[in-house]
């Protein structure tokens, strides 16, 4: 099957890598002048992996689309609907279009399928998402996992979930767009959370932020009308290893080097996504007391003790 995939970052690199390795015939498409696209164009490998000779590296996004049955992207969630505009002038017709990132459009709180349904008729191009844990790190050791795929279209849900099944990644049909989108997009603000307590010494206490988190997500999925049990899911709760305590976790690190005050220069999601999941707590009259917490720290310049120590002081509540 031929299969475009849009970003060379770490996450898109890897997933071009392991679908060259199930067997399909690949392309990764990225920017000419991004870094990482050179590094991958003049040697074939990164920081995380190198590439068979069977990967083209390309910079000609009308050749990568023309090419693809199915066109993977890759890239910062707050640049899709930019990228969108670019892709979308090629025709997309009879091909499907699978979301590898994880975050909300923080300006309009839309869903990144949303984004996509902005410019293509889902009737002839399906959306479908890609998500849960796992880093590029593990993979190409061999370490599996388990991930989910999600669509509004049964039968495009259930051709990939074959066609990328292996024994290194375990696909599940997912059964909830919504809540596979929001929960997979909020462990990255939990993450950036959980940093923050590394970055204060109380990393204890990420136990209670897993079930305390889990539970405003399942509060605010339900509150979109999807399906609150996916925040229990691998979209979300699923993910928390792979986002609240792994070394590789952008969303720990950056939230570690903040209080610390050690600038991070590597994209974390969870900071834009914060600020989305606060504008749909608001818009759905959502208690989302952790959101909140982070965003207050992140964009309102409170300080991370005092914000995350509020928490404490709320009112006394059934846990359930």
């Amino acid at each position: 099957m031929n299969i475009s995939v849009l970003g060379c970052g770490r996450w898109g690199s890897c997933i071009a890598w392991y679908l060259d390795k199930i067997g399909h015939n690949v392309m990764t498409c990225g920017l000419a002048d991004a870094p990482e696209f050179i590094q991958l164009k003049e040697t074939h490998k990164n920081d995380y992996l190198t590439f068979p000779d069977t990967i083209e590296v390309s910079a000609d996004l009308k050749k990568a689309v023309d090419r693809a049955e199915i066109i993977v992207i890759s890239i910062s969630s707050q640049y899709l609907r930019s990228y969108m505009q670019d892709i979308s002038k090629n025709n997309l017709d009879n091909k499907i279009i699978v979301l590898c990132m994880k975050g909300v459009e923080a300006d309009t709180g839309k869903r990144l399928s949303e984004v996509v349904g902005d410019f293509v008729d889902e009737s002839k191009t399906p959306i479908a998402v890609w998500v849960g844990p796992g880093h590029p790190q593990d993979y190409v050791k061999g370490i599996p996992n388990c991930m989910v795929i999600d669509s509004n279209n049964q039968q495009v849900k259930e051709k990939l979930v074959n066609e990328f099944t292996s024994e290194l990644i375990r696909f599940y049909l997912g059964t909830d767009l919504i809540g596979s989108e929001i929960g997979a997009a909020a462990k990255n603000v939990i993450g950036i959370a959980a940093g923050m307590l590394d970055g204060l010494n109380c990393t204890s206490l990420k136990g209670a932020l897993m079930a305390r988190g889990t539970r405003e997500i399942a509060r605010l999925i339900k509150a979109l009308n999807g399906n609150e049990m996916s925040a229990y899911g691998l979209c979300h709760l699923g993910d928390y290893e792979a986002t609240l305590f792994s070394k590789w976790s952008h969303n720990r690190r950056y939230g570690e080097d903040f209080v610390k005050g050690v600038k991070f220069n590597k994209l974390a999601e969870g900071v834009m996504t914060s600020k989305a999941l606060y504008k749909l707590g608001c818009e759905n009259n959502v208690d989302l007391p952790i959101v909140e917490s982070v965003y207050d720290v992140l964009f309102n310049d409170i300080d991370a003790k005092e914000a995350l120590g509020k928490l404490f002081m709320r009112s006394v509540k059934n846990e359930f």
